[in-house]
């Protein structure tokens, strides 16, 4: 997917989407709650969750396969009531009938819509050959390998020609390397254009597969489960496992799904939620970065001699330190500053993907942070004045100060995508608002 995706035609929408279970014992369960995805030609997009935030059912969802109890889903700008020839959907557990062989499978849905039978015969046969199973037609199930019955099942939902693949942990219950290998001719054949689909959806529960596969991953929490973040992936494909982008971005992603369980223990976890934030600017946090990682410090230094270094007075040096320590890319250490792990990929990495892993250390390390953007999260337009954040401020640490916490919050928060300042009116919002204007010069 390339930078100007948001042009794209959109094909699966939602919008406000909730689902509500009732248990055995009477008693309802919240497991979807206000999700707003839309889905575009051209991408691929994978979904991560932990174990009962919906993955399955969202998908289910989108498949037409169960309605949903509040929102709207929109295909091709039009409501979903049902199953649609434009959506094929991939299951788990393959969910082929044993008794028919391949061919018949591949053929059912076609079956269903009362096409004749040479034209599905012929065109069951070419998904067939696509997916790798030429051959095979007549075979039954049970004589086939787990690798060989997925391929069947995505044969199955490529013969009706789908705008949209969803595939829901469709490589989970394959070997490792059969999965791979599986994953990869997908892959191969998306690249190739030789698939019949514009857009697919991949509910995974490996962050690298997702990281290996898509132009967009989501990231679902529970409880009740909604999107609560998402990264762009922007390397070319084929990507390799063992690359230091890809293992870079497994690391953000890997962030970005325990950022969840994170803000919970800090917000049970005693600690203030108002501090000082060290008046640092991004410039200032990264060139020091930069020449803690270079030699002759290699990652770690006293302080004195990185202030010779970087050429930099006390007065910005000292801050933009303990900024690093306070996002957990660095530590301080009786006058030493050290780069941990996280702080040298960062260091690594390019200007986009240094900017998504600033801002979930900023959610994660800094209360402060992650309490706006909860706030703005509650809120319907997602918008808020900025007077109440003051106020909570002052009192902690006077008007002067608040003022100086606050203007380096926005500007952390701004270049991290954790959300977005209006300078004239002094209006926080989510990112991505088009009223909102830069920042002065």
């Amino acid at each position: 997917m390339t930078r100007d995706a948001s042009q794209r035609t959109a094909i699966l929408e939602l919008q406000g989407v909730g689902k509500r279970f009732r248990s055995t014992d009477g008693h309802e369960r919240v497991v979807l709650e206000g999700v707003d995805f839309t889905l575009r030609e051209g991408e691929v997009v994978s979904m991560l969750g932990k174990s009962g935030s919906g993955k399955s059912t969202l998908l289910r969802i989108m498949a037409g396969l169960i309605p949903a109890d509040a929102g709207q889903v929109h295909y091709r700008g039009q409501p979903l009531q049902g199953p649609v020839r434009g959506i094929g959907m991939v299951f788990q557990s393959f969910a082929l009938f044993p008794w028919l062989t391949v061919q018949q499978n591949v053929e059912l849905g076609l079956e269903a819509r009362g096409m004749p039978a040479p034209e599905r015969a012929q065109k069951a046969a070419a998904a067939i050959e696509l997916i790798g199973l030429d051959g095979f037609e007549g075979a039954l199930p049970r004589e086939l390998s787990g690798g060989m019955r997925q391929r069947v099942g995505i044969a199955r939902a490529l013969v009706i020609e789908p705008d949209v693949l969803l595939m829901d942990e469709a490589f989970s219950a394959l070997d490792v390397l059969t999965g791979e290998l599986l994953r990869d001719d997908i892959l191969k054949l998306w690249r190739s254009g030789a698939l019949p689909t514009k857009a697919m959806l991949v509910v995974s529960h490996s962050i690298e597969e997702a990281v290996l596969m898509a132009d967009r991953v989501l990231v679902l929490g529970s409880d009740p489960g909604r999107i609560r973040s998402q990264l762009a992936i922007w390397l070319p494909r084929p990507r390799r496992a063992d690359s230091e982008d890809v293992r870079l971005l497994v690391d953000v992603v890997s962030a970005l799904v325990t950022a969840g369980a994170a803000r919970r223990l800090q917000d049970s976890a005693p600690g203030p939620l108002v501090e000082r934030l060290p008046r640092a600017d991004i410039a200032r946090i990264d060139g020091l970065a930069e020449h803690l990682a270079r030699p002759p410090f290699e990652g770690h230094a006293d302080l004195p001699a990185l202030a010779r270094e970087a050429g930099l007075p006390d007065g910005e040096l000292l801050p933009a330190a303990h900024a690093l320590a306070l996002l957990g890319l660095a530590h301080l250490d009786s006058g030493d500053l050290h780069l941990t792990p996280l702080g040298s990929r960062y260091v690594a990495a390019a200007r986009p993907l240094r900017q998504e892993l600033f801002g979930q250390q900023l959610l994660t390390q800094v209360p402060l942070a992650a309490h706006v953007r909860h706030a703005l999260e509650a809120e319907d337009e997602g918008r808020l004045p900025q007077e109440p954040f003051l106020r909570l401020l002052a009192q902690e640490l006077g008007e002067a100060e608040a003022a100086h916490a606050l203007r380096t919050l926005v500007a952390w928060a701004r270049h991290g995508g954790v959300f977005e300042y209006d300078y004239h009116t002094g209006i926080l919002s989510l990112p991505s608002d088009p009223d909102i204007d830069p920042a002065p010069e």
